[in-house]
């Protein structure tokens, strides 16, 4: 699979394809928990629905093989560590998971296991009346949020490397919010009901007969699965441990050194992954899919000892292969040095862990909008500063809600003037964004014309730029002080665009490429080449006198055809 999102391995694609099962298994078991805020009858309906799959023998076997490969794979996957020191996302992850089944075990025990022995009715009443009020309710409540937050950080792990996925997240975390808060307020709606009807005798009686209730030596037999499951666990948890020391203390016997380009030199096992090395020696090392292969972030080039290296393998190969890696750049999370090297990292985060991703860039194909107030020095010769500001700030609040109305960005303000991108899905989109923005603004600054002539000011005028280009979005500055900003030719040929206004005098130059990408004709004739300086061939642009007016110059393609 050439997707970003499953170019590792098979383990870890069967980790990830095993988490999934259980993530949609542990939100439809919680959202039918919460139900019990509003009717029993509910709670009950969605449970009885929820067997009929989870129940059924190909679902059990779904969903319990998911749950025991996904338990065996994480244990072997720590077995296999070089090293326990990791990211503080994956620390809490792995402690997470390895308290889950604890927790779950008893779950289980009392639940289908009780149900296939003993004939229990294993409904959602008898689990609730089987933990209320005792501290087991409290275990079992912190069991689904153990559950809950271990599924949200695999999930986010998992696509965090796909585009849309920033996009979703404020929204997706109110949902992972809501969703044990749910189902917390319904454990306790229906706790207090059920545990109110149990205290009356004769209710009591009926919920037992309803429930199959387990008789004294029947939950004497469950607890002694429990107990045995739960060492079952221990042990197999124990013999992890013993193979991660094992393995530890046998490649003491061996070791190799690895020097980093402006960094130090270190010494460490054979075996370990260069990206492990850099964690195990405390050198800061990006990695954004956590060392599974499935990005690149994590590669170097091998200036030294390349030639004793192993080929790549199929998982890391595809990975280069997807970005044009040069020759010399290897994965770090896949390659194991067994020879002395001299590697140099392409993308160094310093230590900075809030900054590792972002400062990395994204390449992106988006309009850019140069606008510059023209005559600005002069019109102010001779004003207080404070009345500057004063105009400045009005001209803004003018014009600034029409690129925002499009969902442009003011990039940065340049004392009388302004940079906007259009970050939308597509070029597409973000070209016909600049251009409503475009003409949105020609409409506002007659309006703000209007208002400084009715004082008895003179009228503003602008220039504007706008051009279509691939962009690189990114932080740039010192770390904790750089904010979100865009580079590329498109900024300077925007820029350039800008400049050519003012001999024209026209208020926009909108180059072929934003029209194009529009979907949008305009008359041949109308179209300019401009030689623009640092850019190497001539930009065809359409000079617009009045921005207002743009519509009235180009065509949309469809109604040509």
């Amino acid at each position: 699979m050439d997707n970003a999102l499953w170019r590792g391995g098979w383990m870890s694609r069967l980790r990830i394809a095993s988490g999934l099962v259980l993530f949609v298994f542990a939100f439809f078991h919680f959202i039918n928990i919460g139900l019990g805020l509003f009717h029993t009858d509910l709670l009950h309906g969605m449970q009885g629905g929820r067997k009929a799959v989870n129940r059924h023998e190909i679902g059990s076997i779904v969903i319990y093989g998911a749950l025991l490969m996904h338990m065996g794979l994480a244990l072997v996957s720590l077995a296999q560590r070089r090293t326990l020191r990791m990211p503080f996302s994956v620390a809490l992850q792995v402690i997470l998971g390895l308290l889950i089944p604890l927790q779950l075990v008893s779950h289980l025990v009392q639940t289908r296991y009780a149900h296939e022995i003993f004939g229990v009715n294993d409904e959602m009443g008898y689990i609730i009346i089987l933990m209320w009020p005792s501290t087991a309710i409290w275990f079992q409540s912190l069991l689904l949020l153990l559950v809950w937050i271990h599924g949200c950080i695999g999930l986010h792990m998992w696509l965090r490397l796909t585009t849309w996925w920033r996009a979703l997240v404020p929204y997706l975390i109110g949902i992972a919010v809501f969703v044990p808060g749910f189902a917390f307020a319904g454990l306790l709606t229906e706790g207090r009901r059920i545990w109110a009807d149990f205290a009356d005798p004769d209710l009591r009686e009926q919920y037992i007969e309803h429930y199959n209730w387990p008789s004294q030596d029947e939950f004497q037999a469950l607890f002694a699965v429990k107990d045995y499951a739960q060492w079952v666990f221990w042990a197999a948890l124990a013999l992890t441990g013993m193979v991660y020391l094992g393995r530890k203390l046998w490649r003491r016997r061996h070791s190799v050194r690895v020097r980093y380009v402006n960094g130090p030199e270190v010494v460490s096992e054979k075996g370990m992954t260069l990206l492990e090395m850099s964690r195990a020696n405390g050198i800061p090392h990006t990695a954004l899919c956590g060392g599974k292969g499935r990005c690149t972030t994590c590669r170097v080039v091998v200036e030294e000892g390349a030639d004793q290296l192993h080929p790549p393998t199929e998982v890391e190969a595809r990975s280069l292969k997807a970005v044009s890696a040069p020759k010399g750049t290897r994965l770090a999370c896949q390659m194991r040095p067994t020879d002395p090297l001299t590697v140099f990292r392409v993308f160094r985060p310093d230590g900075a862990r809030d900054r590792a991703h972002a400062s990395q860039g994204q390449e992106r194909q988006l309009a850019v909008l140069f606008l510059d107030m023209r005559g600005f020095t002069a019109r102010t010769t001779g004003q207080l500063p404070y009345d500057i500001v004063f105009l400045l700030n009005r001209f803004f609040d003018a014009i600034v809600p029409a690129i925002t109305a499009q969902g442009g960005v003011v990039d940065k303000y340049m004392g009388d003037g302004l940079l906007a991108m259009f970050e939308t899905a597509n070029a597409a989109s973000s070209a016909s964004a600049g251009l409503r923005a475009a003409a949105g603004i020609g409409r506002a600054l007659e309006r703000f014309n209007q208002q400084l002539e009715a004082e008895g000011s003179q009228p503003v005028r602008i220039g504007m730029g706008l051009h279509l280009g691939d962009l690189v979005l990114g932080e740039i500055g010192a770390a904790k002080h750089a904010p979100r900003t865009i580079i590329g030719d498109a900024v300077n040929v925007a820029s350039r665009l800008e400049a050519e206004t003012k001999a024209l005098g026209v208020e926009l130059l909108v180059s072929d490429k934003v029209l194009d990408a529009a979907g949008l004709q305009c008359d041949p004739r109308d179209l300019r080449e401009f030689s623009l300086r640092g850019v190497s061939e001539p930009v065809p642009a359409l000079p617009v006198r009045h921005a207002a007016y743009l519509e009235s110059q180009t065509t949309p393609l469809e109604q040509i055809a």
